[in-house]
């Protein structure tokens, strides 16, 4: 009987990633003068403490993360992120991060990066791994019948529990189930990723934060750093 395939799961931010692509991308807007620094410093910052304790209400945080992507067309932000890619992205890639998706792909796992952060910041990064549109996971976002970003999300957001739900749609999509693979793994830094990590086969803390940390411990899972 031949061996059933095994998936590998990976969140991105502070996981693939030496930071977060969600809070570099204002920083690359600041820089372009393109969004005032003193709001969205505060008002990101504000986010950010409510996403490291558990309590982000996602949907205020995408409504106001989303509206600079409003005001340009799509060939103005493909512009804009090739810049952010360059500035800011590649040089937070580890290359132990890479090794570590090779090393799947080497071993004949299927790979897909579950994120929280929405699809035009993570498409090109996730391609810049090897992984394709398809075995991408992200908060997906609306046009409008020209093709532009409307500044709202559609679908469920793959937050918390919600990368729960979208992995199950995905998987469905398929004809297939967790149960379908041989094992499955899913690589994260944070506790608000408890939920899937509980319901793999093989859940490895990356670089993660305390509280994680601590539960990974009382768990017995693995702890790496992709730091070097």
């Amino acid at each position: 009987m031949t061996q059933a395939r095994n998936l590998a799961l990976f969140d991105l931010d502070n996981t693939l990633l030496i930071g977060d692509s969600d809070f570099e991308w204002p920083r690359f807007l600041i820089k372009r003068g393109i969004v005032d620094q003193a709001y969205y410093d505060h008002r990101n910052n504000h986010f950010y403490e409510q996403y490291k304790a558990g309590t982000l209400n996602i949907g205020e945080y995408l409504e106001f993360a989303l509206e600079p992507l409003t005001r340009y067309d799509n060939t103005e932000l493909a512009a804009l992120h090739a810049a952010y890619m360059d500035e800011h992205i590649r040089p937070i890639i580890p290359q132990a991060a890479r090794d570590l998706l090779n090393l799947h792909r080497q071993q004949g796992d299927e790979i897909l990066i579950i994120t929280a952060t929405n699809r035009f910041i993570t498409g090109p990064i996730a391609a810049e791994l090897g992984v394709d549109d398809e075995h991408l996971i992200a908060i997906d976002l609306e046009r409008s019948a020209d093709g532009r970003y409307t500044g709202k999300h559609t679908g469920v957001p793959s937050f918390q529990g919600g990368k729960i739900t979208r992995l199950e749609m995905w998987l469905a999509e398929r004809g297939q189930t967790l149960a379908s693979y041989g094992r499955s793994f899913f690589y994260s830094d944070s506790h608000n990723d408890l939920p899937l990590l509980s319901i793999v086969s093989n859940p490895v803390a990356v670089d993660p934060d305390d509280t994680l940390r601590q539960h990974a411990k009382e768990q017995g899972w693995p702890i790496i750093s992709l730091r070097g």
